[in-house]
């Protein structure tokens, strides 16, 4: 339906339409969260299929599959409230609509597609809609950005490949529930294994987690300010993060190989990442380095292989998406405002940014961990089956790790929202209202939720219970 949306939009190309394109992307991500939303609704064009086709064949939603397709739509739909208020240029902001659009419409097949090959071709999708938009602007970092994406994005593809061809010659199909009954009982170990690894190791590398982060940092902080939000938010995610948890759940199984590549990986860029953000200066790469640890906490519970690890990794996915798109959108805001990303060159903009500074808090403790807030609780849960699943020292690197996490975001909020304001930025007022309400709505979530979450544990609990119940047996 995206992809719909953008044929429409472009075959139609008047002016009038090319200046409401990026409010008919906002009403189609209202509608698409929505559907997802009310369970009567649901699905039913997959179940009953569309023009003669049986999509129920091709595409099938899970708990795994709708917990991504709610946060890519939420995280959309903020992308595109704030891009009205940070790309001026009428022809910009077109295009801008339509690539985010189609990354939207990557996002829903890559999440929903049950067959390997399928699955990479909807990588791709996302990766050059994604490449297009952190060059849009045209600038030097930007294409700089744009460029170490592309280049490590292609290797990570090229893995792909060849990790699809192995499972091909072995099992002789690329469907996710016949190649892995095949590969319970095939006798080719090594090039199994080999195949394994490859995909994993490209799907780190899609995520940006360490040692395949170079791209990150750079990605993000040079892309125009509401793509950072969208990339942040859920590109990387659910391109690496998601793909690593959908092979591993549902191709190739909890092997000890599996489980220790997870482990490790995951707990390397927690560490890192947070020491990391520790020294920079600049709030973007901050917030970059910050998603890289907190995607290794996403990892690290996938590692446990149980029941409640992969529940803390799908809930804590979706807090990250939600309060570092927040994060990001705050960020524009300064930047719009100030035209500064330097953190020692800002400060006292609280008093004139309250409500940035305000859901900036908001967003910061939660993914820090600081109760009620959601982030506490999927952090908790994901402590939680690290101990019981005999991980001890996992867990208390991920407890080290949070407070670490709240020191560096706490230094970021003093150094941007409190002590003296500099005399060049006495004049400095609050953001426009594009950037104001993705953030009072995502940060209503994060406490909502948070404040919710002991109602909802077991309404949370059953959502993904087909994925969880097949690990824990």
């Amino acid at each position: 339906m995206p992809f719909l949306v953008v044929l429409v939009l472009n075959l139609v190309n008047t002016p009038g339409v090319r200046r409401a394109a990026t409010g008919v992307g906002i009403a189609w991500t209202l509608v698409q969260l929505t559907w997802l939303l009310v369970p009567q609704t649901r699905f039913t064009a997959l179940d009953s299929g569309i023009l003669g086709i049986d999509f129920g064949s091709l595409f099938a939603v899970d708990g795994l599959s709708l917990v991504l397709l709610i946060s890519a739509s939420l995280v959309g739909l903020v992308t595109l409230i704030s891009g009205l208020a940070t790309v001026p240029d009428p022809k910009a902001r077109f295009s801008f609509a339509n690539l985010v659009l189609l990354i939207l419409a990557g996002l829903n097949g890559l999440v929903m597609v049950r067959d390997l090959f399928s699955l990479y071709v909807y990588i791709e999708v996302v990766a050059v809609a994604s490449f297009i938009l952190i060059s849009l602007d045209r600038d030097k970092l930007a294409l700089e950005g744009a460029f170490k994406y592309l280049v490590l994005s292609a290797s990570a593809s090229m893995l792909m490949l060849l990790s699809i061809a192995a499972i091909l010659l072995v099992s002789g199909s690329t469907s996710f529930v016949t190649v892995h009954s095949i590969l319970q009982q095939v006798p080719h170990r090594g090039l199994v294994a080999a195949a394994m690894a490859l995909f994993v190791v490209a799907a780190f590398i899609k995520g940006g987690l360490v040692p395949f982060h170079g791209w990150l940092p750079d990605a993000y902080s040079s892309a125009p300010l509401s793509v950072s939000v969208l990339l942040a938010g859920i590109v990387t995610k659910t391109a690496g993060v998601y793909t690593a948890m959908r092979i591993v759940t549902s191709v190739f199984g909890f092997t000890p190989m599996i489980r220790s590549l997870v482990l490790f990986i995951g707990t390397v860029s927690i560490i890192f990442g947070a020491l990391a953000a520790l020294n920079q200066k600049d709030f973007r790469r901050m917030l970059a380095y910050s998603s890289i640890s907190q995607m290794g906490y996403i990892i690290v519970a996938l590692g446990c292989g149980t029941f409640y690890g992969l529940a803390g990794a799908l809930f804590h996915l979706f807090n990250h998406a939600v309060s570092k798109s927040q994060l990001f959108v705050n960020a524009a805001a300064v930047e719009q405002q100030t035209g500064s990303r330097d953190m020692t060159k800002l400060g006292g903009l609280a008093s004139r940014m309250p409500v940035t500074g305000g859901t900036s808090v908001v967003a910061l403790l939660s993914i820090a961990g600081i109760p009620p807030l959601a982030g506490f609780w999927s952090k908790l849960v994901i402590i939680i089956a690290l101990w019981q699943s005999g991980h001890h020292n996992y867990a208390l690197i991920a407890v080290v790790a949070s407070t670490i996490t709240l020191g560096y975001f706490l230094l970021l909020q003093r150094r941007m929202f409190f002590g003296k304001t500099p005399p060049e930025l006495e004049g400095i007022r609050e953001a426009r209202t594009g950037l104001l309400v993705p953030a009072v709505l995502l940060s209503a979530v994060a406490i909502a939720l948070g404040i919710a979450f002991p109602v909802a544990i077991n309404w949370f609990v059953r959502l993904p219970s087909d994925i969880l119940n097949m690990v824990a047996h």
